[in-house]
């Protein structure tokens, strides 16, 4: 395990003006603990170093400095979860994501039979793959994504309907969402409890509330330390526990109905991740890494062996209830 610094100190000692953006954006608290030293090793769009802290109050982790909205976006490469190549993948690489989205699908499925129904958005949807499942699966279906190429992949390749921008500017009347999801977007957000106001206000009664993050409570974190690749220095300032995303969710409105801590598409791939960086074929795109067909098919072959490793390790993490990820549906209060 990764040696973790025990360095209790205040904001003011690290930053000589402890403001309100610098303070826990959980409990405003100006303690904290630093645990340790980071910097982009996934993307490698900096070479600045970040702390990841630890509020002593309330224990959220989170990054700091936090950059300003300006410099974050230089950390987001253009191309970022979508492909660069207008949309067009393999049969093969269709087959594959289809088959590692299938467990969100069936999770997704049950939050919109406990919905009694309704239009199903997806906040962060990217290519808008997993909407264009579920659209087959007879589901009215709505992606939004800040990114406009992402998005005209979604409409363009995916015949999903996409608006592109923020969710607090959602063009969506109160209470006309069944089912709202967000996959892997509460950690990139200075204040995710806005997006879960926004959530709360446009579900319709009953509808529900699908949330999924890393988790800082995973094994794999405790094994890999600032090399998890769930910390994913500098895109994600907020880095939650279970316990940290249902205080955040109650605190927002929300009940939790359901918990999942396995996924098949994200929990491997970030074991073989935090390994190996460099072997992850969206790293090396990004990064535009030079290699001959020989070398690709070679590190992909490494790359999916090291997922087919680490299967009955994120299964038995997941069934101890520290996996990697965690999945919640949740609904408002009654």
């Amino acid at each position: 395990m990764t040696t973790i610094q025990n360095e209790t100190t205040t904001l003011d000692a690290l930053n000589g003006v402890a403001t309100a953006e610098n303070a826990c954006g959980a409990c405003g608290s100006r303690e904290m603990l630093t645990l340790f030293h980071g910097t982009d090793r996934l993307y490698r769009t900096t070479e600045k170093s970040f702390l990841v802290v630890e509020c002593q109050r309330c224990r959220l982790i989170r990054l700091y400095p936090k950059p300003t909205p300006e410099e974050l976006a230089t950390y987001y490469p253009s191309n970022y979860w979508h492909n660069d190549e207008g949309g067009k993948i393999t049969a093969i690489e269709e087959f594959y994501r289809r088959l590692v989205s299938l467990d969100h699908v069936r999770f997704l499925e049950g939050a919109i039979a406990g919905a009694g129904g309704g239009l199903v958005m997806d906040v962060g949807c990217g290519g808008g793959l997993l909407l264009r499942m579920l659209r087959e699966r007879g589901y009215q279906v709505l992606g939004l994504d800040f990114s406009l190429d992402a998005a005209s992949i979604a409409w363009g390749q995916n015949g999903v309907p996409t608006y592109c921008g923020t969710l607090t500017q959602a063009p969506l009347r109160d209470e006309s969402v069944g089912v709202l999801s967000m996959f892997h977007v509460l950690e990139h957000l200075y204040k995710p409890e806005e997006y879960l106001a926004v959530a709360h206000r446009l579900l319709k009664p009953g509808g529900r509330l699908l949330v999924q993050v890393p988790n800082a409570a995973s094994w794999q974190f405790l094994m890999f330390g600032e090399n998890w690749n769930g910390i994913d220095v500098p895109r994600h300032l907020h880095n939650f526990r279970l316990s940290d995303l249902t205080v955040l969710l109650d605190r927002c409105g929300f009940e939790t109905v359901r918990t999942k801590h396995f996924s098949l598409r994200d929990n491997p791939a970030g074991f073989s991740i935090s390994l190996a960086p460099g072997l992850d074929p969206m790293a090396r795109r990004i990064r535009q890494i030079v290699e001959t067909p020989a070398q690709r098919l070679l590190k992909n072959l490494v790359h999916l062996g090291l997922m087919v490793v680490a299967l009955p390790y994120s299964l038995v993490e997941a069934l101890c209830g520290a996996g990697s990820t965690v999945m919640v549906e949740a609904q408002k209060k009654q």
